[in-house]
């Protein structure tokens, strides 16, 4: 049962990186969930610019170690998504690119917003 929690665990966490990222793309349909991603976006930029560990880590690797299997090292990112997309080995200045991606792809994807309910207004 552990076991199945702690991949419960990874598929949330998962679904929360997705979400950080795109979900700005959700605001287009659900304009109010903008309230719920400004501050998923806000805690992703966070803990990747200052190297924090989210919670759901330390829980997977608690619920993995109960279940008796090998709990791993380091946070989510590092050791499902960097082997994933990038070389092995999340840096300090990895993390910062990645924060700064986030930042940059959602800043993107809000300015569009903005654009296109800013043109609706005009018509």
């Amino acid at each position: 049962m552990y076991l199945l929690l702690a991949d419960l665990i990874v598929v949330l966490h998962l679904l929360f990186v997705v979400f950080a990222l795109l979900g700005g793309l959700l605001v287009v349909k659900w304009p109010r969930l903008v309230w719920l991603h400004l501050p998923v976006v806000t805690w992703g930029a966070v803990t990747e610019f200052f190297g924090l560990i989210c919670p759901l880590t330390p829980l997977e690797i608690w619920l993995r170690q109960q279940a008796n299997a090998d709990p791993y090292h380091g946070g989510f990112i590092s050791h499902y998504l960097v082997p994933l997309i990038y070389p092995p080995g999340l840096t300090p200045g990895m993390q910062w690119l990645l924060g700064g991606g986030l930042l940059i792809c959602n800043g993107l994807i809000y300015a569009w917003l903005y654009r296109r309910k800013h043109q609706r207004l005009k018509r």
